[in-house]
């Protein structure tokens, strides 16, 4: 019977059992690559707290001071009100109050028409052009122009169009067409919603039809050939494969179009200027009035962190909505 000695430790070697490899040490060169990431991100990570954050935390701490055109050149001096900017935005019995609501409900049903349209146009556009056919590119390019165009360029022609005497608008409708009896004010008065609504929604339904193009070239042909064979029509197919398998990309689509739509400013400056028509007078618009017009920077601060607060209230139930209802889907 042969036996075979084990070799000897070395002279360096520890006595006692191994080390589990769990906790084995890493090496300095390991714990250095993965470091390399965090900081690359640094730079980018500060500069964008420099940027947000800092404005926002000025923000907050302005809303609670009585911040007034006797204070510009120097805000440290204004007075603290604690929370008399809030009461005054919130007093819905007073003029103020009163305002800033009319402003927020127009804001919401300026949103949800506006981003109801734009899925709405950007899906249909995008379910049309998903099969192939002579002359699909340069549709698809045509159609991606309005979001291609600066927004000053594209509202300011579109203000040019609903001039009461020489605009396009007015001309087709009233001249061309004859379905109003004179022409009509589209700048002023109630039917600035309507012009405001037009100029959301054509340039911002192409970013919608863009993001659901992208989402369609994921889901496979073979689902649409089987539905095919069991029979299913267009509207069945687009019921019960192609909405179900955008899902994931509407639900981030709506959420960037709310967010986008509700704090537009630029639209409504360049159309209407500081001065908003009652009927158009959305809350971005509205604050900047509160704020540059009269001077009070202190209630226009509190009705900014007001606006912020909301936005993240809604940002984070639909967030909680739609991850329930992803659960929900994949149990």
């Amino acid at each position: 019977m042969t036996t075979t000695l084990a070799p000897a430790p070395g002279p360096g070697a520890e006595s006692g059992p191994a080390e589990p490899a769990g906790r084995r040490r890493r090496a300095p060169g390991r714990l250095r690559k993965n470091a390399l990431p965090y900081l690359l991100l640094l730079p980018a990570v500060f500069f964008e707290l420099l940027v947000h954050l800092v404005p926002i935390v000025i923000g907050i701490a302005m809303s609670f001071k009585k911040l007034t055109q006797f204070f510009i050149r120097d805000w440290g001096a204004a007075p603290w009100t604690g929370w008399d900017n809030y009461s005054i935005a919130l007093d819905f019995d007073a003029p103020a109050g009163q305002a800033l609501l009319h402003s927020f409900l127009v804001t919401c049903a300026f949103t949800v028409l506006s981003v109801g349209l734009c899925w709405l146009i950007g899906t249909a556009a995008a379910i049309c052009l998903q099969e192939a056919f002579r002359g699909r590119g340069l549709l698809r390019a045509l159609f991606l122009v309005p979001y291609a165009l600066p927004v000053y360029t594209a509202v300011i022609t579109w203000v040019f169009m609903f001039q009461h005497d020489n605009g396009l608008v007015n001309h087709v409708l009233h001249d061309q067409l004859g379905l109003t009896d004179a022409p009509s004010f589209w700048l002023i008065g109630d039917n600035s919603f309507v012009a405001l609504l037009t100029v959301s929604v054509w340039k911002g339904w192409p970013f919608a039809f863009l993001i659901v193009m992208a989402g369609l070239q994921n889901i496979p042909r073979e689902m649409y050939e089987a539905s095919s064979l069991d029979g299913a029509t267009m509207p069945q197919q687009i019921r019960h494969v192609t909405l179900p398998a955008l899902r994931p990309v509407n639900q981030v689509l709506v959420l960037v179009l709310f967010l986008w739509t509700f704090n537009d400013f630029n639209t409504p400056f360049v159309m209407f200027g500081k001065a908003a028509p009652h009927s158009a007078d959305l809350i971005s618009i509205h604050i900047y009035q509160s704020s540059f017009a009269t001077w009070n920077f202190g209630t226009g601060s509190a009705m900014s962190v007001l606006l912020l607060l909301f936005l993240l209230l809604v940002t984070g139930l639909y967030l909680l909505y739609t991850s329930r209802g992803r659960r929900a889907a994949d149990a």
